[in-house]
């Protein structure tokens, strides 16, 4: 199975012919690490699926960045609020490992849904995806200790933690580098 459909596949079961006219649209695109594939307060204008790479979304605030969400092969990449909203995105997403993404523009999408009713259901299922992550992520920072946070991390995502950065892991836990070194020794 190629990856492309493997990833669509995981998101929503879709008949060959509507995963034809999906891939006709998407491009496959190579990006270095560090590079900044959305930046908070503009309209994006594209969809992503992660083929091999890790990125990070990050928001700045007055304390620095505060990292938020970490993405991994088989996942989608997108600006919520530009999606569903047709508004600037409030995030900002940063290759953390060189990329292979899948491309697809917002507005070849949006067309696809309005013939293919496969392909709608398909973009709705990809939207409470995203928005019950962002649920669990939300109340998991407000419910949560810092060391439960790390050890479902660590649980859930052993290798990706290997990948990434201990200073964007500090910053998405909500603690100094320090009290992750902390919590790392106590796990």
């Amino acid at each position: 199975m190629d990856a492309v459909k493997h990833i669509l596949e995981k998101i929503y079961p879709l008949p060959p012919e509507s995963i034809a006219r999906l891939k006709e649209k998407i491009t496959l695109i190579n990006l270095k690490k560090g590079h900044l594939l959305m930046r908070a307060d503009r309209l994006e204008k594209h969809l992503y699926l992660i083929k091999k790479g890790v990125v990070r979304a990050y928001a700045d605030s007055e304390k620095g960045e505060i990292t938020f969400w970490f993405g991994q092969e088989g996942e989608a990449i997108l600006s919520m609020a530009s999606y569903v909203m047709d508004i600037p995105s409030y995030e900002n997403i940063a290759l953390i490992e060189d990329c292979t993404l899948y491309q697809i523009a917002k507005f070849d999408l949006q067309e696809l849904y309005k013939s293919d009713i496969h392909l709608a259901n398909w973009g709705r299922k990809l939207a409470e995806y995203e928005l019950i992550k962002a649920e669990r992520r939300a109340i998991s920072r407000e419910l949560r200790s810092a060391t439960d946070r790390y050890q479902t991390l660590l649980s859930e995502h052993p290798r990706l933690i290997q990948r990434i950065p201990l200073k964007f892991i500090a910053s998405y836990l909500g603690v100094t580098q320090v009290s992750l070194s902390r919590i790392r020794k106590g796990s």
